[in-house]
C-alpha cells in the first residue's frame, strides 16, 4: 500500500469518478475547486495505491498547524482488507506533528444511515482517532470532529474552511451541542 500526491491526468481522472461515487451530492464541493486549491497549495490530494492500482483516495485541507481530511475513501471491491486503516495510518504519520482531524456524518443525528454512519465512526475510532466533543453544521448536515491526537475548537476548524475557501464557506458552519453523556449513545 502506497500513498501518492496526485500528478497525472489519469490519476485526477480516476479520483474524480470515486470522490463522486462515494460521497452523497449534498457532502461534495466543487471539483474545480478541490483542484483549484490543490494546486495553490493549500490542499492535498492523495492517491492509496495497492501495488500498481488505484485503490483510493484522501484530499485534505491544509491550514498553518491545521490539516482536516475532508474526503478518504477506499474503492468498493478493495474494501475489508485493512488497506483503509492502513492508508489513515500513513496519512497520520505524514502529517505528525500537525493537528490533524476529520468530520464524519453525526451518529446523533436521526438519519437513514444511521447503521453506516456507526460504523464509519467505529473504523477511525479503531484507528487511532478520538472524538474531540465538537459538533457543527455543515452547509446542513451534522458533522462530528474526530482527531488524531490533537484538540481542535470550532473556531479552529471554522478558520480552516475561511482559509481554504474562503469567508463564503466559513459562513456555511454553525457549531451544534455535542451530547452530553446520558444523551450519547452511539
Amino acid at each position: 500500500m502506497e500513498l501518492i500526491q496526485v500528478k497525472k491526468l489519469s490519476q485526477w481522472k480516476q479520483i474524480y469518478k470515486l470522490y463522486r461515487s462515494a460521497f452523497p451530492k449534498y457532502e461534495r464541493k466543487p471539483f474545480y475547486l478541490i483542484w483549484l486549491k490543490h494546486k495553490k497549495g493549500c490542499a492535498d490530494v492523495w492517491t492509496i495505491g495497492s501495488g500498481n492500482e488505484f485503490a483510493g483516495l484522501a484530499i485534505t485541507m491544509n491550514s498553518g498547524d491545521m490539516v482536516l481530511l475532508d474526503y478518504f475513501a477506499v474503492c468498493e471491491e478493495k474494501r475489508g482488507n485493512g488497506l483503509g486503516g492502513r492508508a489513515l495510518r500513513e496519512l497520520q504519520d505524514h502529517y505528525k506533528g500537525k493537528r490533524f482531524f476529520l468530520e464524519i456524518e453525526s451518529v446523533y443525528d436521526k438519519a437513514e444511515n444511521i447503521s453506516e454512519r456507526k460504523r464509519r465512526k467505529s473504523f477511525y475510532l479503531s484507528n487511532g482517532m478520538t472524538e474531540m466533543k465538537v459538533m457543527a453544521n455543515v452547509f446542513g448536515t451534522a458533522m462530528e470532529l474526530l482527531g488524531h491526537g490533537c484538540e481542535v475548537s470550532f473556531s479552529d476548524y471554522r478558520s480552516v474552511y475561511c482559509n481554504v475557501y474562503g469567508e463564503w464557506a466559513a459562513k456555511n458552519l454553525a457549531e451544534l451541542t455535542y451530547p452530553s453523556a446520558d444523551e450519547n449513545d452511539g
